[in-house]
């Protein structure tokens, strides 16, 4: 006896990178959703995700995108929420779950939070996978393997509904922890939001440079500043939103890092090579420990 999928109809809103492979992941690996409906801003997009068949129907209107689903993924730049949120809110299906990928919870608790309808359960999920590629082509159906999945759900949320949403994400290879949000806002400023402000940072000084250094850099660039540009060629507009509403933690980890970064520079400058060795002894050590948990 075949077993019934996890939903009759999954709504995504957005289809880039996380949305697109979300549906393939769904698709490629079944008992996720019988439907798969997808939603994208531009007629572009919307006519690649119909070429690729990666969903079973598209819509230009969320609205429509959302009609009849019983569990609609807000994969947009989290600063699209609150207007995407006011768009659907009265065409979600009672009992319905309202979920999202956005790598900030706490702004997404707020925009969203107080526009969900009585009856329909909010499930904020946040997986940590992803590339520097964005758009309908960049997705992959192995994209959440391995990785894992934060759900900060608010209190109060429906425990079956936080659970199914669970399940859905461990369907597509996904390890699952629950996180408070602003814990979970202030872990990510440090593992991927200051990580990604540096990388952009360091890229723009690269520019700034006079021509013929400029293009020396890029000509004899190391794997070190490989590695940045790498990063730094990730979507703008997601990591201007991301920035933006996680301001505060984010500017805490940027202040912690300068000051370690002022107190390298002193012992590069007096020739402290104990304090330097150290630091790089550090480096090495939280690197191998990625390699022993499977997460480098």
């Amino acid at each position: 006896m075949t077993q019934a999928p996890l939903f009759q109809r999954l709504a995504l809103l957005g289809c880039g990178l996380i949305g697109s492979s979300i549906a393939r992941a769904a698709k490629a690996r079944g008992g996720i959703a019988s439907e798969i409906v997808a939603n994208a801003r531009s007629p572009k997009s919307l006519a690649r995700i119909a070429e690729l068949g990666i969903a079973d129907r598209v819509e230009a209107d969320p609205a429509e995108a959302v009609r009849g689903a019983d569990c609609v993924i807000l994969c947009a730049p989290v600063g699209a929420y609150a207007a995407l949120a006011t768009a659907i809110a009265p065409h979600l299906a009672p009992g319905a779950i309202l979920s999202d990928v956005g790598s900030t919870k706490q702004s997404v608790i707020r925009d969203v939070g107080p526009l969900v309808p009585a009856g329909v359960h909010f499930v904020p999920a946040h997986p940590l996978a992803g590339t520097e590629h964005s758009g309908p082509d960049a997705g992959f159906a192995t994209l959440f393997e391995g990785r894992w999945c934060l759900l900060t759900p608010p209190p109060g949320t429906d425990p079956a509904s936080v659970a199914r949403i669970e399940s859905l994400w461990r369907g597509m290879g996904s390890m699952v922890s629950v996180m408070e949000p602003a814990h979970h806002d202030r872990v990510l400023a440090i593992v991927s939001h200051l990580p990604h402000l540096i990388a952009f940072t360091i890229c723009g000084t690269a520019d700034d440079l006079a021509d013929e250094t400029r293009q020396q850099v890029l000509q004899f660039a190391a794997s070190g500043f490989r590695d940045f540009t790498r990063i730094a060629a990730s979507d703008p507009e997601m990591w201007r939103d991301v920035f933006l509403n996680n301001r505060e933690a984010l500017l805490e980890m940027l202040a912690r890092f300068t000051e370690d970064a002022q107190a390298m520079a002193k012992a590069v400058r007096w020739g402290d090579a104990a304090y330097i060795e150290d630091k790089i002894e550090r480096g090495r050590k939280i690197r191998r420990s990625l390699i022993e948990i499977n997460q480098a």
